[in-house]
Parts: structure tokens; sequence; C-alpha cells
């Protein structure tokens, strides 16, 4: 059989089912459930109560109804959706017509009483079962009966959020206890005792629904152990198409090694895989356990929403300076796509002629959004000590002298300058500019503290080794990345930059 033959047979046999699920259903709500007015949730429910307080025939209701969903569900759902539900529904119709024509009638007009006068728990209880296990073979072959189906379908598309399962019990609460609207079903009491009736009837169907339809989904797992591991594997793989683990195992009393089998299947294929084992193995030690569940090919979908990430914005930062790059990566963590400057083709030294930390920032900001048209920003960090009046400040990287970014020579050259003095009060500023879609928006971070008399920690890069942070007795260096990224210059003025692009 062909690929295309098995799609048109499965699909001719879910029909089939769906339409021995509602003979089923059309037995259990004429023979049971009619005779003694026992209302039921749903649409075909809801004719019922029309039915007996109107005499309006409830198969006409239930037709109306359901062409009206139908015509709004079209829109929503689409016919392709709908073409099982349109044919349950069309079913469902002339079978409750032809049902109600064979059925010998009571003086009333409703079907003959089959349990007799006062049965009408016991009636009840046998109707329930049987509309339970109707709609779960109609569910199981990808049917449905239509009516508050559809609405919980059309629900559910726009709103997720809400399940079909609470439309559907919302709708039935809403069917039942509209009985206590109509006068023709007497007193307040009475009315009120049919709708427990109905409560009854949606709990009891209920029951039975999930009880099949979780029974017929029950997966078990098997680990078998046996010398002949390979054989047995490899006819499950191939007899019951059925995926195997190889597990290694040892066992303890003897010492020897032994490969363990591990199967998940369906309930209903364990007398298969037991008779299976048994012809290859008959010594073979087989465990089977009940699973709560399994989600995968083959099983069941794991019908779970996934909340849709929010696109990551991507923005270049003016550096080739790994040592920052990795700093502001860390510091923003996963929120924002950072890009380096030779990430884009960039590997020119812009030069920083400004006067300024906020100049040279904005410097570099701009030859980059100039000439590669990107949203960008740039940083530039000085150390300011306050007994060398706020040197080296705007030219720290190069303070030693040289065309290059020399750290030691630069933190020797300050602890010389310092050496006779006592205030050794410093603190790092940064200043970033950053620019999007062409507008230009700058941030400060600063941070106070001293210079130490030697360098101290191995961590960090510049002059981190010895510049102390107030209230620290550890230098940047020995503090650690994960410190100093929450407390740094860099950090804060880089927060200030984060809070300002999440409200762009």
């Amino acid at each position: 059989m062909t690929e295309q033959h098995k799609m048109i047979w499965n699909e001719a046999k879910d029909y089939l089912f769906i339409a021995l699920g509602l003979a089923i259903y059309t037995v259990a709500f004429t023979v049971f459930l009619m005779p003694y007015q026992i209302v039921a949730g749903g649409v075909t429910g809801l004719s019922a109560i029309i039915y007996y307080a109107t005499g309006f025939h409830l198969e006409n209701t239930y037709i109306i109804i359901n062409g009206l969903l139908l015509v709004v569900a079209l829109k929503i759902l689409g016919v392709k959706f709908l073409m099982k539900t349109i044919f349950a529904i069309l079913t469902l119709y002339f079978m409750l017509m032809f049902a109600q024509e064979l059925m010998p009638k009571q003086g009333n007009g409703l079907p003959f009483k089959l349990m007799g006068e006062g049965q009408d728990f016991m009636s009840m209880i046998i109707g329930c079962v049987l509309t339970g296990i109707a709609l779960a073979t109609v569910f199981l072959h990808n049917g449905s009966t239509g009516g508050t189906d559809i609405i919980a379908a059309s629900v559910n598309k726009y709103h997720p959020n809400v399940s079909l399962g609470n439309v559907l019990i919302a709708a039935d609460f809403c069917i039942i206890g509209s009985c206590m609207f109509f006068p023709q079903f007497g007193s307040y009491m009475e009315r009120a005792h049919k709708v427990m009736f109905g409560f009854c009837v949606m709990a009891m169907e209920n029951y039975t629904l999930d009880y099949i339809m979780n029974g017929r989904r029950q997966s078990v797992q098997f680990m078998i152990f046996s010398q002949k591991w390979q054989e047995i594997a490899n006819a499950i793989g191939t007899e019951m198409h059925h995926g195997v683990t190889i597990l290694d195992g040892h066992g303890w009393y003897t010492g020897r090694k032994s490969k363990v089998l591990c199967i998940l299947a369906k309930k209903n294929e364990s007398v298969n895989m037991f008779r299976l084992i048994k012809m290859i193995d008959p010594q073979a030690f087989v465990s089977q356990s009940s699973v709560i569940g399994v989600y995968g090919e083959g099983f069941d979908e794991m019908n779970v929403k996934i909340k849709e990430t929010k696109k990551k914005m991507k923005i270049v930062f003016a550096t080739n300076n790994l040592n920052k790059l990795t700093e502001i990566r860390n510091i923003l963590g996963n929120r924002f796509e950072v890009v380096s400057l030779e990430e884009i083709g960039c590997n020119e030294d812009i030069p920083e002629k400004g006067q300024t930390l906020k100049d040279n920032a904005l410097i570099k900001a701009q030859y980059v959004y100039d000439k590669y048209h990107v949203n960008c920003f740039a940083d530039d960090t000085g150390l300011e000590v306050e007994a060398l009046g706020g040197a080296p400040g705007v030219y720290s990287a190069r303070y030693a002298g040289g065309a290059g970014h020399d750290s030691e020579a630069n933190m020797k050259k300050l602890l010389s300058e310092l050496e006779d003095k006592d205030n050794r009060k410093a603190r790092f500023r940064t200043v970033i500019a950053l620019i999007i879609d062409g507008k230009t928006t700058c941030f400060e971070g600063i941070v106070n503290g001293e210079i130490t008399r030697e360098k101290r920690g191995g961590e960090g890069f510049g002059y981190d080794p010895i510049f102390k942070p107030s209230g620290y007795s550890q230098t940047f260096a020995e503090l650690g990345t994960g410190v100093k990224n929450q407390i740094s210059h860099r950090a804060r003025a880089t927060q200030k930059l984060v809070q300002y692009l999440q409200n762009v």
C-alpha cells in the first residue's frame, strides 16, 4: 500500500468511526436521556431543553444553531478545519431525526421509557457512560460534534491563554443553568432538581470521556534484561516499528557487564511486546511500568504554547578592544546583540582628537554611523586622579606615551607620580555616546575610589590592579569581573544606556 493509499484509508477510517460514535450518542440520547427529560450540555443539550419546554423538535434546533455557528466559524477557522465537524453535524441531525421516528412514544410524545418508571438515575448513568464513549470515539478520530466545540475553537484562536476546556465548561454551565428560566419545568425546586441532574450528567460524561481518552493514550516503559538483547532489539525495531534505546548495565552481584533495552510503547501494545520477547528469550527479565505521558514522534504532541521571544536589537559597539567588548556583553547579558567594529569590517583605528571623554565618544560613534550607516555606540573612559588635577583623564590609555595602549607602563608612571603624595583619591569616569537613527544621546557613569601603592590582583585590564573602589578593600583586579561588572563606571553608564534602549 502506497503512502497516498494509507492516507486515504486513514481518512476513511476516521469518518467511519466518527459515524459509529455518533450512532452510539444517538442511542444514548434518545433511549436513555430524552424519555426522562434529562438535560445535558452542548448544543444537543440546549436543543433538548427547548424541546422539553416548547415541543420544537430538537434535531431542528440542533441544525439551526450549528448552521449559524458554522457560518461564523467558516471565516475564522476555515473549511478544511471544519470538514469533519460539518460531516458530524449533518450525520447527527439525521440520526436524531430517524431515531425519534423509530422509538415507541409515550403519551407526552417523548420516546418510550426503556428502564421503566422511576429509573431516572439509572437511566442517566447508562446514558452518560454511552455518550462519554461516543464522544471519545469521535474525538479520538479527529472529529467533533460541533456546537460549543466551534465556539471554544474560535475563542482559543484569538485568545490562546483561554483553554478549550474552560470555554466548554462555561458554556455547559450556562446551558444547563438555563433550565431555571423555563416555567414549563415546574416550581423553582423542580427546576433546581433538573439543573442538578444536568450537572451530574456533565460530570459523569466528562469522567467517562477522560477515562477512555487517557486509557487510549496511556503509555508504558519496558526495561528488558537479556543475553539475546541484540535479537530482541532487532525484532522490536523491524516488527513493531519501535525505537529501542540500548543502555550499558553492570551487575552488582555477578560483576558482569550487560545491555539493557529501554522501549516506550502504547499500553495496548504490551501483549504483543511480551509475546515477541518470550518467543526470542523465555528467560528474559522484563520490567513494565506506566508513565504519566510520552510526547514526541509516534506519541502525543506537546500541547504547550511557546512565548514568542522578542527579537534582540543589533547594535555596534565602536571598539575592537576585546576586554571592553567582553565587559559590555557581560553587562548587557542576552538582551542585545552587541557587534564589534571588526564584525562589520571596520579595522581602522578611529582617531580620538577630542579634549574631553564626551568628545572622543561622539567622534567614534559618529564616524561609524556616517561610514557604515548602523545604529551604534562608543565609549571613552578616563581615570581622573585628584592630586594630579584630573590627569591622566582623556589621555589615560596613552599616559606613558607611545602609539600603543601599554597598561604596565601607564600604571608604572602613575604610581611614580603619586609616590610621595598622601592624597590618592581618584575616580573612573565613562561616557557613552549612542546614535540611533541619527539621534545622539550621551550617558555617564562614575565610580569613586583611590589609587593603591602597588599592583594587586590578576583580573581585569588597564588600571584595574591599582584602583580600589570606595567601600571595598580590594582592587578591581582582585574583586574579579563578576563584582566589577556590577559596580564599575562602565556598568553604571551601560545601565543608563539599557534603560534608554528599552524605551526606544
